[in-house]
């Protein structure tokens, strides 16, 4: 049975979001947002009919061209001309699961009725949601201001036939595609153009994403330290609540609750130590793993506000009979959002190295490298080397873009956010926190087979036991960058319910 989501104004919820792609929905507009739609498009019809006045982008060129009036029989021709001379994407494509984001989030937008489009314009992207017809879009040539003007336009061409589309994993052109589905293509009226590429879905598109594999993230570095913790010999004192208490940061106090619960019942983290400390990777994840929690929740508050809103512009207000052209399309609030999102996963990836470091020391009992007769076997030396690379590397990406801006529009736009930018650094961030983590899981499990015959607690062995059973004990040197892709796959195939994440 095909479940459906209905888009409405009930509040879209980052999992309710996270449920409607993985649970593969179709999406339909309730009766709520059909009749908005509707009423905000007579309303404009009767305006253009009968007043004369210029209203920016309705009867107006569009930036620093905001002054020149179109008549009213170029109105359509207007915005033809506004998707097609501003689909200036370049770069690589963006990928298909952001694409379908970036459709549901300008459906959840448009559904508002303060933006003027007709109804029929609405249920085409509809259409091509439901039928995993993706337009292809390209990573460069958004400022993140006027909105994502260039990914935007790219996402609209296909309307007028116009473009390529991804469907069933080639590229056709648009104009195939349609005639395929006996679709005709959408004839523009006044606004819609301008109301398809103003606003803020190609970067709400990635933070979207992005939250929902960083939440999973945040998991599995508290999941996978735990492992590392047992298998390093580490001391359980450091996640008394009664530390946490007394400096009471809810991501601290969330990360040293975990790391409790998932050692729970632990042989190794209950026998008695020769050591009185733990190098800070292992002692601090509450409080640096906590830190990256709590910006995940700023970040969550930021998207969320952002999915549930308005983001194009001018914005049509029917009950008060106003036409306001404002600025709800800058992507401020977005770039600095993404910034942080960005240093906060690195951080992440940072701590995560640093453990796998100290598991391959040779201390604590276990053998350089993790491996039996070392200098015959390099072992898992190598290994931390290419974690070591992705660490600096997420450094470099961690930079603000944010706090970078290029004038545009010949001076009248003249501060942009560079949100895009932000969005695409944080894509490749948070890639490879992945893979950092891979990396220490890999080390993890194998340095718990030296510490046989005692054992880590029931719940990370039930969870190596899912891992071991597709990466097995390292006896002696292999070809290391399978068992690393194939830990990746294992970290993000694993499921972990919605409620778990966001808890």
């Amino acid at each position: 049975m095909t479940m459906t989501h209905f888009i409405s104004s009930e509040i879209l919820e980052l999992s309710t979001v996270g449920d409607i792609l993985f649970q593969n929905k179709k999406i339909e507009l309730s009766q709520e947002a059909i009749k908005k739609i509707e009423a905000c498009r007579n309303y404009l019809d009767e305006k253009i009919k009968n007043e004369d006045l210029p209203i920016y982008g309705i009867n107006t060129g569009f930036g620093s061209l905001c002054d020149v009036k179109i008549s009213k029989d170029k109105l359509t021709k207007l915005q033809e001309n506004l998707v097609k001379s501003h689909a200036c994407g370049i770069g690589e494509r963006v990928p298909a699961q952001i694409v379908k984001l970036m459709l549901l989030l300008k459906i959840q937008s448009l559904s508002y009725g303060h933006s003027g489009v007709q109804l029929k314009t609405v249920q085409r992207l509809i259409d091509f949601y439901n039928n995993d017809i993706l337009p292809i879009i390209y990573t460069q040539g958004s400022l993140g201001a006027s909105g994502d003007l260039a990914p935007l336009a790219h996402l609209a061409l296909p309307l007028i036939a116009e473009g390529e589309v991804m469907y069933k994993g080639e590229v056709h052109d648009s104009k195939v595609i349609l005639k395929t589905f006996n679709w005709d293509s959408i004839e523009l009226k006044s606004k819609e153009g301008l109301a398809l590429l103003n606003g803020t879905q190609f970067m709400s598109a990635y933070g979207i994403h992005l939250l929902l594999k960083s939440y999973k993230l945040s998991y599995f570095a508290d999941l996978i330290g735990s492992t590392s913790l047992d298998a390093f010999d580490g001391r359980i004192e450091p996640f008394n609540e009664l530390v946490h208490l007394v400096r009471p940061h809810n991501g601290q106090l969330k990360t040293a609750e975990r790391v409790r619960l998932f050692l729970e019942g632990s042989e190794l983290i209950n026998q008695d130590k020769v050591h009185v400390q733990d190098p800070y990777s292992f002692r601090c994840m509450p409080q640096v793993h906590g830190a990256t929690k709590d910006t995940l929740d700023f970040v969550h508050k930021t998207f969320k506000t952002e999915i549930n809103a308005v983001t194009d512009n001018p914005n049509i207000f029917v009950g008060e009979d106003e036409i306001i052209s404002g600025g709800n399309f800058h992507g401020q609030p977005l770039a600095l959002a993404l910034d942080f999102l960005k240093i906060a996963m690195a951080e992440l990836g940072s701590i995560s190295e640093r453990r796998t470091y100290q598991l391959i020391s040779g201390t604590r009992g276990l053998p350089a490298f993790l491996v039996d007769n070392p200098g015959l076997n390099s072992g898992f030396m190598i290994p931390q080397y290419t974690a070591a690379s992705i660490v600096s590397a997420n450094k470099q990406l961690a930079t603000p873009a944010s706090v970078d801006s290029i004038v545009s529009s010949n001076g009248q736009e003249d501060h942009v956010s560079m949100g895009a930018n932000a969005a695409t650094q944080c894509f490749k961030v948070v890639d490879n926190v992945e893979k950092v983590l891979a990396i220490e899981l890999l080390n993890a499990s194998q340095a718990l087979y030296f510490r046989k015959p005692l054992n880590s607690s029931p719940f990370i062995n039930s969870f190596l036991e899912s891992y071991r059973s597709e990466v097995q004990f390292v006896a002696e040197d292999k070809v290391f960058y399978k068992l690393m892709k194939q830990t990746q796959h294992f970290i993000g195939e694993f499921y972990i319910e919605n409620e778990i994440l966001f808890d």
